[in-house]
């Protein structure tokens, strides 16, 4: 029994074999069901075989023996047909026909050979025929009864004088082209007579007319199409819907089966192999052969794709699947019609064979047997599944062919995109068991079906908690079970000493060279190994999976980062969104001392109090040394800036947890180590507003130590202008606190000289964001908040800054309870402000308020001055307001004249022009009276005369003597009308008490 070579791959496999007595010349197939293909074998003495197979069945034990006879392949009929040796043979499997061509003749047989062969006695000379192949697009091919029944002139004057006789009729069973006969059950082949083209059809049941009797017991007959001119010497021929392709000796031609036009595809060269053609059905294109080049074109003879160099010269082509198959002196290779690549070769006859070997093929394109004919022996090639196809490369380890037969069988639709994802997850196991894990997760992450469940039991072993998550028994069993990395490293550094062992002994292994060469070491290998599963990992992780598979892919990534000590990915997962079992990891990561980690992980989990107790534990360490910021160390050299930064990363991590944290009592258990190493962050944690619920104020106000002032006045000044707090309490506390810590800075800056220098030398390693807490002065602020706030206790302020210098506030608070008198006292003569005086007076709106202003600038008591300047102002400012004569008798004797002549002559001429302004307006006024009362009158005195014909408004009734009345819009009314419309609308429905009426003559223009 034939069997193939070692090749990369293996497309087809022997099925049977059958031997033969009599020399084969051609061979046909036809597949009459899924479970059997009939062979027909044509041989040199004359003689038809007719062969059975079954593809589907398995092969027997002893098929591959040379002299055993398979039990699927059968002899079932031996027909002769002529004397002369068989040329050829086609199957028309629609209708179940055979046609065979043997010396000149065309016989008829059905499909199983079991009637008497009928020979088409009207052609003679028959040197080449072909059936017509029609491609799955009906647009591309023509009805040729259609054209042929409208073409008058491709019929032959014998064809034009057999239908006068008979109407279409002969004894030996030939119709003459009738558009009225049926069209079921119709097949079309070619004939070559001489340089005539005979198109002709075969018509089933034999009937054109009712008339008509079958003529022969296969229940046909025939309808020439057309007759056709063609070049003599023609060889070869394939019909593919309307175009004729045929070869000679000089070269390939193209003929139109509609029009009858021929043309020249291309010459042969004068020494060259006869010319052959092939259909490829699959895609519907024609092989043109020039010597051992290939040449695809299409239905119109244009080429397609790129040309197939076969090895050498060749006796058949045939075709199956993505592959053209060629055959020649015992051997068949089979070649990718896109690449043109050999991908297999099968040697089936030995040294040789004794003649030229035929091979045949299933018409469809898509068939999954190949049958080749020796002169002596029929042997059939079954085409492996494309699994089988993969299975064979993925075993002899020829991983990417495996990978680019599967992208190309998916490409074509063989299989489907589920099955790429698959092999590549198939692969990926393949190569982690042989230690290229790199290579392995890049084709794990390029399939969409393998679950990330599938890599768990290679990080933690069975039992664990996600061991019923992971899929059993979802491959072809070429890998072996998952074993944890540190065994699959160890098994696979044996399998590399094993390798080098027979490597030395001359024996050939499958292990990798650079293996060999170079033999890795196990860390080195457990690394590369988690490090690749950790890219897978981190790809799973942005994925959707479901609850229990996420926890298992970020623990166990947890779990692998802790492995390789990458603290940063540690740190990174766990302060994020993830779905870690803290149970799985505390224990793990407590012992290795990560316990930033763990503080992380705690925190994204909602276990706050445990985090916070970490973080707390590390503050301290930082301080006491006990623990280091690996982060920190490197490139610094500065002890207390470890110190600091470390402290303070712990208390910026706290400080986030308690800024979303609801929880009174844990926020106020950890305030104070916090407010301890920086009180920016505690001020952050109690005004935080991404909490859910606010924390309660005096509980707050209660926790927070006497000695953090900043941090007590910046809460209190959050819960007064930002939430808008109008509970007395806290605005009396807050202004309190303010003026304490005002009349201390006043006292340290008017006490101490060198209190800067003292401060400067004191914050050396003071937290510098401390200052970031409030960026005014303590003093500003105190003011701002005495003057806009109106709920705290004006008293209680004054009794704390009553033996102070605070002036200002003084004044804020003194007029907060309406002592005039003491507020104007401190401005004018406390902090000698005029502006700030007489703004004062200007809001109290009272013109005595000048005069006491002016009374306390000329007689300051207390042993002071007079302040004449101030009360020049005064009086320039606002001496329009005051008195003359009140003024003149404050005038101090002492005044000097120069001061205050001028001031006083401006005071005089402006009260002079304000009594002549008044007089003006006094005398306008009555002006204005006069003219009003005038026009009154005028309106009064005014008079209407009525006669006979004037008619009322309203009802339109006769006047005469009757009482009536006049609106000022001049309408008039019957006194009735006017009783019930009422004195302020008329009849134009106008209400002259919303809209009053103003005439012309009404306006005072004098």
């Amino acid at each position: 029994m034939a069997k193939p070579h070692s090749r990369a791959r293996t497309i087809l496999q022997p099925l049977s074999h059958l031997n033969l007595s009599n020399h084969s010349t051609c061979l046909a197939l036809c597949n009459v069901s899924d479970s059997q293909t009939l062979i027909y074998v044509g041989t040199h003495s004359g003689t038809l075989l007719l062969l059975s197979t079954k593809p589907n069945s398995p092969t027997p034990s002893d098929a591959s023996e040379p002299h055993s006879v398979p039990k699927n392949l059968s002899l079932l009929r031996t027909v002769p047909v002529s004397a002369s040796s068989i040329e050829s043979v086609q199957v028309f499997g629609e209708i179940g026909k055979v046609l065979v061509l043997s010396g000149g003749f065309l016989y008829l047989f059905d499909s199983f050979l079991s009637q008497p062969a009928k020979r088409l006695s009207f052609l003679k000379g028959v040197s080449v025929f072909t059936k017509r192949f029609r491609s799955s697009g009906a647009a591309e091919s023509s009805n040729l009864y259609d054209t042929a029944a409208n073409s008058p002139e491709s019929s032959s004057t014998s064809q034009r004088f057999l239908q006068k006789l008979g109407g279409g009729a002969r004894a030996n069973g030939l119709k003459i082209k009738e558009p009225e006969q049926s069209r079921e059950g119709s097949h079309v082949f070619a004939v070559v007579v001489g340089k005539k083209l005979i198109l002709i059809e075969i018509v089933l049941g034999g009937r054109v007319g009712k008339s008509d009797q079958d003529v022969d017991g296969l229940n046909v007959s025939y309808v020439i199409l057309k007759e056709l001119q063609c070049i003599d010497g023609i060889l070869t021929m394939v019909w593919l819907n309307d175009s004729i392709f045929s070869g000679t000796a000089n070269g390939y031609s193209l003929i139109s089966c509609v029009t009858g036009q021929s043309g020249v595809i291309f010459s042969l060269p004068d020494v060259s192999s006869p010319p052959r053609l092939k259909l490829l059905c699959r895609d519907w294109n024609v092989l043109l052969l020039v010597d051992n080049v290939g040449v695809v074109v299409n239905a119109h003879g244009q080429p397609v794709a790129g040309s197939i160099v076969f090895r050498s010269g060749l006796d058949s082509i045939g075709e199956i699947s993505l592959y053209v198959v060629v055959v020649r002196d015992g051997k068949m290779d089979l070649y990718h019609k896109k690449s043109g690549n050999c991908i297999q070769t099968v040697s089936f006859g030995g040294e040789g064979v004794g003649g030229p070997c035929i091979v045949a093929d299933e018409e469809d394109g898509n068939g999954k047997l190949v049958v080749v004919a020796t002169p002596t022996k029929v042997i059939c090639y079954q085409k492996l599944p494309p699994e089988e196809q993969i299975k064979d490369l993925l075993r002899k380890k020829n991983f990417k062919e495996a990978i680019s037969l599967v992208e190309e069988l998916e490409c074509e639709g063989e299989i489907t995109k589920d099955m790429l994802s698959f092999v590549h997850a198939q692969v990926g196991f393949l190569l982690l068991f042989d230690l290229r894990f790199e290579e392995a997760v890049n084709h794990f992450l390029q399939s969409e079906t393998m679950q990330p469940s599938e890599i768990f039991p290679f990080i933690m072993r069975d039992p664990n908690r996600w061991s019923l998550l992971v899929p059993r028994n979802r491959y072809w069993g070429l890998h072996p079970p998952p074993a944890p990395l540190e065994d699959v490293v160890d098994e696979g550094l044996m399998s590399i000493q094993r390798a080098i062992f027979l490597r030395k002994a001359g024996v050939e292994t499958p292990v990798d060279d650079d293996f060999l060469s170079n033999p890795p070491t196990r860390a080195d290998l457990l690394e590369s190994a988690i490090r690749s599963i950790i890219r897978y990992l981190e790809v799973s992780h942005e994925k959707e999976l479901t609850p229990s598979v996420k926890e298992g892919v970020d623990t166990l990534l947890m779990y692998l980062y802790r492995a390789l000590n990458r603290v940063d990915d540690m740190e990174k997962l766990a302060s994020a969104a993830n779905k870690c079992v803290v149970e799985e990891l505390e224990t793990l990561l407590d012992d290795s001392g990560h316990l930033r980690t763990l503080a992380f992980l705690y925190a994204s989990r909602g276990m706050s109090s445990k985090a916070l107790a970490i973080w707390r534990i590390l503050a301290r360490n930082y301080s006491s040394g006990l623990w280091k910021d690996a982060s920190l160390e490197s490139g610094l050299d500065d002890t207390s800036t470890h110190i600091l930064s470390g402290k303070e990363t712990a208390a910026a991590e706290a400080s986030k947890i308690l800024e979303e944290s609801s929880d009174a009592e844990l926020v106020l258990q950890h305030l104070g180590w916090i407010a301890d190493i920086n009180q920016v962050f505690a001020v952050q944690i109690l005004t935080s507003e991404v909490r859910e619920n606010q924390l309660p104020p005096d509980e707050v106000i209660a926790a927070i130590d006497p000695s953090k002032i900043e941090i007590f006045q910046r809460y209190l000044q959050w819960l007064i202008e930002e939430q808008d707090s109008s509970d007395t309490r806290f605005h009396t506390l807050y202004a309190l606190s303010l003026a304490k810590s005002t009349i201390e800075a006043f006292e340290a800056e008017t006490n101490s000289q060198n209190s800067d220098s003292g401060r400067i030398e004191g914050t050396t390693i003071s937290d510098p964001r401390t200052n970031l807490i409030f960026q005014s002065p303590v003093r500003e602020r105190l003011q701002i908040f005495l003057q806009s706030s109106d709920l705290y206790d004006p008293e209680e302020i004054l009794d704390l800054i009553e033996g102070s210098e605070l002036w200002w506030e003084k004044a804020i608070l003194y007029r907060k309870l309406g002592q005039e008198t003491l507020v104007l006292q401190i401005l004018a003569l406390k902090l000698e402000d005029s502006e700030a005086a007489e703004q004062y007076c200007a809001d109290i709106g009272r013109p005595d308020a000048y005069m006491q202003l002016l009374d306390m600038y000329l007689d300051p008591q207390d042993g002071k001055e007079p302040m004449f300047k101030a009360a020049v102002r005064l009086l320039h400012n606002h001496g329009e307001s005051l008195d003359p004569l009140q003024v003149l008798e404050r005038l101090s004797p002492d005044m000097p004249l120069q001061l205050a002549s001028e001031t006083l002559l401006r005071m005089l001429r402006a009260r002079l022009h304000h009594h002549r302004q008044g007089q003006i307006v006094h005398n306008l006024s009555r002006a204005l009276d006069t003219d009003a009362r005038l026009a009154r009158l005028e309106e009064r005195s005014r008079h209407v005369q009525i006669n006979d014909e004037s008619l009322c408004d309203s009802c339109h009734a006769r006047l005469g003597t009757k009482l009536f009345a006049m609106y000022p819009d001049d309408t008039i009314v019957c006194y009735k009308c006017f009783r019930r419309q009422g004195e302020s609308t008329s009849v134009t429905g106008r209400n002259f008490k919303r809209d009053i009426l103003v005439k012309p003559g009404w306006l005072v223009t004098r």
